[in-house]
């Protein structure tokens, strides 16, 4: 039948150039895998393919597609909507799909992955937005502090914990990093920053913390090795090429990605080390995974597994 005439066939809306329609990242636990489509749908399945629950009540209007993945805690799975008309962040039981509970809030679209930390005993769990981020109380959905960052919006890396500060990007239009103390109430942007970094911000790339120090890559291929207490910039470096993925940590070394399929691996110190470059053929978005020994890249067309060292 064709496709006009097939009647089971919906349009799923439009994407940007560096997206798809399942970007976000599946959660694995035990014999349950969580899935987010964003407005497309959310669902639990078990690892054979049966369906536990799915729903289609998380519904925003993504503008480009779905791009933040869900997280889980104790018994919710929690997910950020922040759409071009709705903005909000939800807690689905991850047992039924039932909604626990929702918080609205303004700021039109972002693409972030929510971060769980642990403050004084306390769970939070911190959403960069648009204009500024959010921690909430994970049990009842109460904004706990927030952080302004003027026009930033559309944001996509996800935040980093350590050494008592939170690492947030602001995303478009006014690119920054600030390093926030957790420990506030209410509005903390002019009593817990710690440090702000303007120059060699990314867009998309998340930051990587490894020991005392914060590795962060820009879309344009400048990596910065920062103190993460302080900021400080221990150097700089342009790596070459476009990056979209985020760097990860794996066997002692840290791996950039960019999105010609060309990787550079160097060493975790206060003085820029290049280990070695690799490359693959096609186009390569995604952030590289890592599992027993080996990195697993996608390319647009490939799937590719390297081993990272003899056993």
């Amino acid at each position: 039948m064709p496709r006009s005439q097939d009647r089971t066939i919906a349009d799923p809306g439009p994407i940007h150039d560096k997206n798809s329609h399942a970007s976000p990242t599946p959660i694995l636990e035990e014999d349950r895998v969580y899935l987010h489509f964003g407005s497309h749908g959310t669902a639990c399945i078990t690892r054979s393919g049966d369906i536990v629950w799915k729903t289609q009540d998380l519904k925003y209007y993504h503008r480009h597609g779905p791009g933040g993945s869900p997280v889980l805690l104790g018994d919710l799975l929690i997910i950020s909507c922040d759409g071009y008309d709705i903005q909000y962040v939800v807690a689905l039981d991850k047992r039924t799909g039932q909604i626990r509970w929702k918080s609205p809030r303004k700021g039109y679209q972002a693409y972030t992955t929510p971060l769980v930390v642990q403050v004084d005993g306390k769970h939070q769990v911190i959403s960069p937005g648009a204009y500024r981020a959010i921690s909430y109380d994970p049990w009842t959905g109460k904004e706990i502090w927030s952080i302004r960052y003027g026009n930033g919006y559309s944001n996509v890396p996800r935040p980093v914990y350590g050494h008592g500060l939170v690492f947030i990007c602001s995303g478009f239009e006014q690119p920054e990093l600030l390093a926030v103390r957790p420990d506030g109430q209410g509005d903390v942007t002019e009593t817990h920053v710690a440090w702000r970094l303007k120059r060699g911000v990314p867009l998309t790339p998340s930051p990587l913390l490894v020991g005392e120090e914060l590795y962060i890559v820009s879309d344009n291929g400048i990596a910065s090795c920062l103190d993460a207490k302080t900021g400080r910039k221990h150097w700089q470096q342009r790596l070459g090429g476009n990056y979209s993925a985020s760097p990860i940590y794996a066997d002692g070394r840290i791996y950039f990605l960019n999105e010609d399929g060309e990787s550079v691996a160097i060493e975790p110190a206060k003085e820029f080390k290049k280990l070695a470059t690799n490359s693959i053929d096609g186009y390569t978005l995604a952030s590289m995974a890592v599992s027993s020994g080996a990195i697993f890249i996608r390319s647009a067309s490939h799937l590719y597994c390297l081993q990272l060292s003899a056993k």
